[in-house]
């Protein structure tokens, strides 16, 4: 092993991670020097010398604070192990490991190892995967006293509050036997949460369990990832020619936009322009709250592909959303030259037929629509009726440009079976996939969560959206009557949910006996389309004042006017889907209220759901209610016994962000 007398370590940052080694040995100098007086530079960089003195358990936070993991056996950059006073570290800014060697506080030995990497690049991208993978996992909105937290370095804990010591802010975790550990604010990147299907086991803080239990689990997780790989073989090797942007047109687009962009918005609007820009088909799902701006997202994808000179796709779960969309998309384009259509069975068989010749010329660039899009005779340009045996997996430079469908978006894609939505895809392997959730499904999130699928969270509400106002009570039908009183005396409007077609007419005939004289409407699936649609525009227009309703209302209808809504029977609900309802109101700046009653007896499970409901104050939930809902349901069929057992030892966020950088590590 050769001896080194000196030693750089630096913080595993976006800055760091743009410069190449040779950068920091020519710039030694300046760093050191900038170390004496810069913040940054003295939170960012460790420098030691061998014989000189460093507390050994300064070391070891340091090393922890600039993002390391504590692993049981260094193997990759960004990592480093302790055994007794034996520190190894694989810097950021080498090529090489290194041992450390410490008589107490002092470095006796500073030495290279054999561990090293051969392609300088893909480590750097690597790493800059790995940090933003941990950020998506370390999301710790709603976090209450008693919940269960994951230390990457130090295992599962209880989050047992916040403490304030010398100005700065820490959470406070307590592992067993009472033994605590007190993470700043700003280094969240490290924690996530607990989600398993089983109370965890917490151990000793310290002890070697924990390094074990992520070798053993990091050794399975690396042949599940190479199963998965090959799985989804097929479809990593499709390519096709990637997109362009037209920035003029793009201008005039944008001038259609009233509001102003939240942070969120405009990184998704990023992360799919970036997916579009490579040969690699996208298949990208954007988890946001309702309201929370998806549908401008899917305005600029689809403007991505009518520029490109692609169609685009856009399928709904109801008419009334599919029009609802199609009035937006008329308004947002009406002035570039593109044709946008709407699909669905409220037109007339003429005016149909009129739109799938159009579709199978490639006259219409954008076409919306329920599952009719899916049917048979639903033929877009370029596009074989045969569905193809298996992927075409020849390179790109002998690849047939197709010039018809091209991008695929399913808003509230958890209303999709996995059939419907690889329908289209299996006549066309390289289609792009954007899908919109308010509370993805549990295997979607899966995927997503172990990078087969690309995500992008939006939990930055729009300006002026305030947190809906819960209440969270038994059964009181004098309750009703004040909450509807009270909206109505505000001159606004309430959605009435009742989930049952048989009686919906009843409670429709006892709301009117117990609040006289006001509007009421029922709508429900079964009805005809048409009729529905009708009552739908009494209702915008202010016609109606109270809209009874199944949960026909879930998807997408934007009323800014509509603040109250109640629920006759929570219990009735799924998790999720509860929470995508509650979301129908609180559409403006006005106070919205929710009501969400039950029965006296409830289930444990509904129980516990309407728990989650009631702590998921904070507008931008929805994601974290998707997983709460995964944890309550279980894991289904998304995973195997064994998997179970794996996730139920470290959270199912740590076994995802273990298996994406499994996976990525072995694509390239």
């Amino acid at each position: 092993m050769e001896n080194l007398n000196t030693l750089l370590i630096v913080s595993i940052t976006p800055y760091f991670l743009e410069k190449q080694v040779f950068w920091f040995q020519e710039n030694l100098d300046e760093i050191l020097k900038s170390a004496k007086t810069q913040q940054f530079f003295q939170d960012n960089v460790v420098f030691l010398k061998s014989g000189k003195n460093f507390e050994f358990m300064q070391l070891l936070r340091k090393l922890d604070e600039m993002g390391y993991e504590k692993v049981f056996k260094v193997e990759s950059p960004g990592e480093f192990s302790q055994k007794g006073g034996v520190v190894e570290v694989f810097p950021i800014n080498m090529l090489q490991a290194i041992r450390l060697d410490f008589l107490g506080n002092k470095i006796d030995a500073i030495e290279l190892l054999s561990v090293k990497i051969e392609d300088e690049e893909k480590s750097r991208e690597l790493l800059t995967k790995k940090l933003k993978s941990q950020k998506l996992f370390s999301d710790l909105k709603n976090l209450k006293l008693g919940d269960y937290l994951v230390h990457l370095d130090h295992g599962v804990a209880k989050f047992t509050g916040m403490e304030k010591m010398e100005e700065q802010e820490y959470y406070t975790l307590e592992y067993a036997l009472h033994d605590k550990l007190f993470i700043p604010v700003g280094l969240e990147r490290k924690l996530s949460r607990y989600v398993g299907f089983a109370d965890p086991a917490v151990s000793r803080l310290g002890s070697a369990i924990w390094q074990t239990t992520k070798r053993k689990i990091k050794e399975g997780v690396e042949k599940l990832a190479r199963e998965l790989l090959n799985l989804y073989s097929q479809k990593e090797m499709v390519v096709r020619a990637p997109y362009e942007n037209d920035e003029e047109l793009e201008k005039q687009m944008l001038a259609g936009f009233e509001y102003q962009e939240t942070p969120d918005q405009l990184q998704a609007m990023e992360d799919i322009k970036k997916d579009l820009g490579l040969q690699k088909p996208m298949d990208r799902i954007i988890c946001g709250d309702v309201g929370f701006g998806k549908t401008e997202i899917a305005i600029r994808a689809a403007f991505l592909a009518a520029v490109n000179g692609r169609q685009c796709a856009i399928i709904c779960p109801t008419t009334i959303l599919a029009s609802q969309h199609f009035a937006n998309f008329k308004r947002r384009f009406d002035a570039l030259p593109f044709k946008i259509a709407l699909l669905s069975r409220l037109q007339t068989k003429k005016e149909q037929q009129k739109i799938l010749q159009e579709i199978k010329e490639g006259k219409i660039d954008i076409v919306i629509g329920t599952h009719r899009i899916l049917s048979d005779d639903v033929i877009f340009k370029n596009q074989s009726t045969e569905i193809p045996k298996e992927f075409d997996a020849r390179p790109s430079s002998q690849r047939i440009e197709g010039s018809g469908l091209q991008l695929l978006i399913i808003d509230d894609e958890q209303r999709f079976g996995v059939k419907q939505k690889e329908k289209l895809r299996a006549k066309n392997p390289a289609l792009d996939l954007l899908s919109l959730s308010a509370t993805p499904i549990p295997r979607t999130i899966y995927l997503a969560l172990s990078s087969f699928k690309n995500i992008s969270l939006m939990q930055t509400p729009p300006q002026g959206r305030s947190a809906i106002h819960t209440n969270i009570q038994p059964y009181n039908k004098s309750k009703i009557k004040e909450a509807i009183e009270t909206e109505l005396a505000r001159k606004g409007q309430v959605y009435f949910l009742h989930n049952r077609v048989e009686t919906i007419e009843k409670t429709k005939v006892g709301l009117q006996k117990l609040i006289p004289g006001i509007n009421i409407g029922a709508i429900h699936g079964r009805m005809n389309e048409k009729e529905v649609m009708k009552i739908m525009a009494d209702f915008t227009t202010g016609k109606i004042n109270i809209l009874v309703a199944t949960t026909i209302i879930e998807n997408g209808i934007d009323l800014p006017n509509v603040n109250t809504i109640i629920i006759e029977d929570a219990s009735r609900l799924g998790l999720a889907q509860a929470y995508q309802i509650r979301g129908r109101v609180g559409r403006s700046h006005i106070k919205s209220f929710a009501y969400l009653f039950y029965p006296k007896k409830l289930t444990p499970i509904a129980r516990e759901r309407l728990n989650a409901l009631g702590q998921a104050k904070e507008l931008g939930a929805g994601y974290q209610i998707a997983l709460r809902d995964m944890e309550i349901r279980g894991a289904g069929n998304i995973l195997g016994r064994e998997q179970s057992g794996s996730i139920n030892k470290i959270g199912l966020n740590l076994y995802c962000q273990m298996l994406a950088e499994s996976v990525e590590k072995m694509r390239q």
